[in-house]
């Protein structure tokens, strides 16, 4: 049953009925518990729809610099996936970390995890140092939770030392009825979107745009040669679409020709079936020859070497993508979805004068970048498919087996689908197929 809040969140409700209705004592919230940490040891499928569930929780004290939202969506990460698997460690060693900070950050000490590193919804309370957000604002939340007092994070906010993913690293995150944010994550949801196409954006588009937009990642210039691999996943999506708004060449790899055709509607000429690549040897971009072979393809493609190579696989691309990139081109790499150990041929990076650079999510600027394009529409949702929140493990499991596109969303306090539009004008100009395209 629903609170009164939570009804009155749905059916529209103005700010002041918002502030004065009470906030719930618990909620629903998808979870992971400290106690099934080991379930997997001696599991070869560590399958996620086992470690996670919705449960009712209770809700959090709100911090000064803090504000209670209202998720009407959220979507699935693969740090939540990581999450689930209990892999590389288990989350709850980040929690006990803040616990040991004491203060405000000793509530995330919990032996349950609340994950989700994305959401969209309404604010219904902030804390008493918040000014810039009120209650009824609809917002989208930044995943960078970083701290404001660290000297490192006024250079950048990803190299505050106190810089954590939000529903990863903390708790209290995105899969649930309510989730606790800081103000330095909030930004305008773009009114054009549905609730769950807001929801699916921020993580991936920012990092996305601080790997090839940013100072801080490739500078990726016109007429550069971008090779993406995993092109319509949750990145590679949302990278393609900047290369090509950049003047950037890119060269799309997907697993499918089913995959290749939606590449083919965002724009992207140049694309690589590795199917048809591998021709039923899945460990051939893993050796020299298959490196070469990839190589012929893409220059039979677009006539040259990547200029830059859009890397978040891990350990089974991580040497070919060092051997790809033209002589003096660089790797830009976040993640390892494959595997965190990278081994690779060291003779193509320091001979060929070639630069691998790290790159982690995005700050807040960044962040309000990438959402400034989205409500102008020359980004789009690369949403796929959405699920409600009871249903949270399958959502999960279809990203940890790679049997999606695109993100996967989930509906949390958002009744059905395609509500939380408020600007349908912006809406009709942008155009449906293009807003649908991962849908199609």
């Amino acid at each position: 049953m629903q609170s009164s809040l939570s009804e009155a969140i749905i059916s529209g409700a103005d700010a002041a009925d918002l502030d004065s209705l009470p906030v719930p004592d618990c909620f629903p919230a998808a979870i992971v518990r400290e106690a099934d940490a080991d379930m997997f040891q001696s599991t070869p499928d560590k399958d996620v729809r086992k470690s996670l569930s919705v449960e009712q929780v209770p809700m959090p004290e709100l911090a000064p610099d803090e504000a209670l939202v209202a998720v009407m969506a959220s979507a699935i990460n693969y740090n939540t996936v990581w999450t689930a698997m209990f892999e590389p460690l288990p989350t709850f060693q980040f929690l006990k970390q803040m616990g040991k900070n004491g203060g405000w950050e000793a509530r995330h000490d919990l032996p349950y995890h609340i994950v989700g590193s994305d959401a969209s919804g309404v604010i219904v309370r902030t804390g008493s140092s918040v000014r810039k957000w009120k209650v009824g604002d609809q917002v989208v939340v930044s995943p960078a939770y970083v701290d404001e007092q660290d000297p490192d994070t006024h250079r950048d906010g990803m190299l505050g030392e106190g810089q954590k993913a939000w529903g990863f690293e903390t708790n209290f995150g995105g899969l649930a009825h309510y989730a606790v944010v800081r103000a330095s994550q909030l930004m305008p949801k773009p009114p054009a979107l549905t609730w769950e196409e807001a929801a699916a954006n921020p993580l991936c588009a920012s990092t996305a745009y601080r790997m090839l937009v940013s100072e801080r990642g490739a500078r990726m210039k016109q007429g550069d040669i971008v090779l993406v691999w995993g092109a319509t996943g949750g990145l590679g999506s949302y990278a393609v679409q900047l290369v090509l708004n950049g003047g950037g060449i890119p060269v799309g790899v997907v697993n499918s020709a089913a995959k290749a055709d939606v590449l083919r509607s965002l724009g992207c000429e140049a694309v690589i079936n590795r199917e048809e690549l591998e021709d039923g040897d899945p460990t051939m971009l893993e050796r020299p020859d298959g490196w070469k072979k990839m190589g012929r393809t893409i220059r039979a493609l677009v006539g040259e070497d990547p200029h830059i190579v859009f890397e978040h696989v891990g350990r089974k691309t991580f040497a070919a993508s060092v051997f790809l990139a033209r002589r003096g081109g660089t790797v830009i790499t976040c993640g390892s979805s494959t595997g965190y150990q990278h081994v690779y041929d060291n003779r193509y990076l320091w001979m060929r004068l070639k630069r691998v650079i790290g790159s982690h999510g995005a700050n807040l600027h960044e962040q309000c970048e990438v959402n400034r394009l989205f409500a102008l529409g020359q980004l789009v949702p690369a949403l796929s498919k959405t699920y409600p929140l009871d249903d949270v493990g399958e959502a999960a499991r279809s990203v940890q087996t790679n049997q999606h596109i695109g993100k996967v969303g989930v509906l949390c306090l958002a009744p059905r689908p395609g509500l939380g539009v408020t600007d349908p004008q912006t809406r009709a100009r942008i155009g449906e197929q293009r807003l649908t395209a991962f849908r199609g």
